[in-house]
């Protein structure tokens, strides 16, 4: 009955940073922003293959644990061709990564990043 993940929802401390870092660090493409008055929130959605990111804005939301052992969900993960290139490519946006480790069950790349909240983001090599 589940045919694919449709989307993953964000929501940022400062919403004009996380975009800025979204759309022009990570170059998602915007489909489209609202902004709800009556919630005084924004809601970004943001073309990730054929999935989306929403990202959305808040009065004051509440931190939430980030680590990665945290209950709950633990990170979002981005399919890419080459973890090092790709790793390579956001070190060069000054976008901190964690050193390339191999994963021991597929033998594939991974590293680790953050956004500006601190929402753990993985590379994985196809």
């Amino acid at each position: 009955m589940l045919n694919r993940i449709h989307h993953t929802a964000i929501i940022a401390s400062d919403y004009e940073r996380s975009k800025q870092f979204y759309t022009e660090q990570l170059e998602l493409k915007v489909i489209n922003e609202t902004y709800r008055e009556e919630r005084d929130s924004y809601k970004l959605d943001l073309a990730i293959g054929d999935a989306q990111i929403e990202l959305f804005s808040f009065p004051d939301p509440p931190e939430r644990v980030s680590s990665p052992e945290a209950r709950g969900l633990r990170h979002l993960c981005f399919e890419v061709e080459d973890v090092q290139a790709a790793a390579h490519w956001l070190q060069k946006k000054g976008i901190e990564t964690e050193p390339i480790r191999i994963d021991p069950i597929t033998q594939k790349a991974f590293t680790f990043f953050k956004d500006p909240d601190d929402l753990p983001l993985e590379l994985y090599e196809k």
